[in-house]
């Protein structure tokens, strides 16, 4: 299992849109939008969990245009 940051998200976009994206590189396990606290609207980024083939996701939809926006995916980095 690896988890991918997702970044540039429309923010209109939600987790079920992104899902068909992702789920051609393997398994989506989860799909999680942040939103502001204070307004309850999407903040842009957000987080994907994949089963396997996240480095095939990494590779081809970062810089992918989705929703008007230029997606950027990386491997998410730990919590510090």
């Amino acid at each position: 299992m690896q988890t991918l940051y997702i970044g540039n998200i429309n923010y209109q976009a939600t987790a079920e849109d992104l899902k068909p994206l992702f789920a051609e590189y393997g398994e989506v396990l989860s799909i999680k939008i942040i939103i502001d606290r204070d307004t309850g609207r999407s903040k842009g980024f957000g987080f994907v969990e994949l089963e396997s083939g996240a480095d095939s996701a990494v590779e081809e939809l970062n810089g992918k245009e989705f929703q008007g926006r230029r997606l950027r995916v990386n491997p998410a980095k730990p919590r510090s």
